[in-house]
């Protein structure tokens, strides 16, 4: 047998959701043999291996990452230094850049295999989606492979879920669910399906203050984050969706309150607008339902839509906790009874855990490696 390739690894973003990956890498990496961190990179400041047979630390890197003056490469030049090295390269890309997004087609094409829970490479331009598609493995057999389960619902199984009933033949007919930890927190404290609930300006504060948000909670209330994962599963299923602008998305943010200068004095003023959305849970609870904030997918339709809907209180969506996430597919094989995946869907842990388990699997796939005993 020749000398086995080196896996050596290139992670973009180091905060948030990037920090507790390498927390979970500095315990998946050292069970692979042959496998090491070759580069780091957040915003402003990258570090590198100098030489292809050294390894950057996993239990130093936040330290070795601030001393460093070195700034972040652009994506080709860090194209041009994996072409370096024959070692195998796979670059986890834990930012939400466009622009980094934009490239993927080109690492892909150079063998390079993307890990990523970046929305944006799949739900933003189609041409892009296509071209990413196009150049990754199999259907370009000497491309680079392509993981993005994070993508949609953090550390769930749902673009897994959706590709084995694919490949195995089934026809999806419908997707429906609550796709936002945010949003599925925000309703289940606002409309529970046993008590009166608080007022829907408390919940948006009490969910920020628990980190449930965006630091301006509109960037959650437009609904264009979960109008971004109904993009990528519509796409996934063969619908030719554009963009988010492409279909119904409901924003919950009052017209008079989009031009406020922050998200400080969007929670200041929101007070003034409870009336409306007590209007909205009042009308459900008349017909003994509640009111949840859903995407669909209907694929016979050509249909998807992103907004507020009434559920029977006994309905699986109804009964959430917290902020799970829920997601359910209609098929021909299931039937009128569901594949229904449900659990936490928001927070750095989980979102990283999706980003791992890509991670192994990528392992598993570029050299077939078995973890050591």
């Amino acid at each position: 047998m020749g000398e086995e390739k080196q896996v050596s690894i290139a992670i973009l973003g180091a905060g948030g959701v990037g920090r507790c990956f390498l927390q979970q890498c500095s315990w998946i990496i050292p069970q692979y043999p042959n496998v090491s961190l070759v580069f780091l990179s957040r915003s402003n400041r990258s570090i590198r291996v100098p030489t292809w047979d050294h390894v950057l630390s996993l239990d130093t890197w936040e330290k070795d990452l601030a001393a460093s003056t070195d700034p972040a490469p652009s994506p080709q030049e860090l194209l041009d230094w994996f072409g370096t090295t024959e070692n195998e390269i796979i670059l986890v890309d834990n930012t939400s850049s466009q622009d980094i997004a934009a490239f993927y087609p080109q690492f892909l094409k150079d063998k390079i295999t993307v890990v990523t829970p970046n929305k944006k490479a799949f739900s933003s331009d189609l041409d892009l989606w296509k071209r990413i598609v196009e150049n990754a493995y199999p259907y370009n057999p000497d491309a680079g492979f392509l993981y993005h389960e994070a993508s949609v619902g953090a550390g769930l199984p749902i673009i897994s879920t959706l590709k084995d009933l694919l490949e195995t033949g089934d026809e999806v007919q419908k997707i429906e669910g609550v796709f936002s930890g945010t949003m599925s927190f925000l309703f289940n404290n606002f409309a529970p399906v046993e008590g009166k609930g608080g007022k829907w300006s408390d919940e948006v504060s009490k969910a920020k203050d628990a980190g449930y948000t965006e630091p301006d909670p509109r960037d959650d209330l437009n609904g264009v984050d979960v109008a971004r994962k109904l993009v990528i599963l519509a796409r996934m299923v063969g619908l030719e969706i554009e963009s988010t602008s492409a279909f119904p998305v409901q924003s919950l943010i009052p017209t008079e309150l989009e031009s406020c200068s922050s998200g400080d004095e969007f929670l200041e003023r929101l007070p003034a607008f409870d009336d409306e959305m007590e209007k909205v849970k009042a009308k459900a609870e008349e017909k003994g339902k509640v009111v949840r904030f859903v995407g669909s997918i209907d694929v016979a339709r050509q249909a998807v839509e992103v907004g507020l809907k009434e559920f029977d209180k006994g309905h699986a969506i109804a009964g959430l906790k917290g902020s799970d996430n829920i997601i359910s597919f209609y098929t021909k094989r299931y039937g009128s009874n569901p594949l229904i995946v449900q659990g936490a869907g928001a927070g750095g842990e989980v979102t990283a855990m999706g980003v791992s388990a890509d991670l192994i699997k990528a392992i598993k796939d570029v050299h077939g490696w078995k973890k050591v005993r």
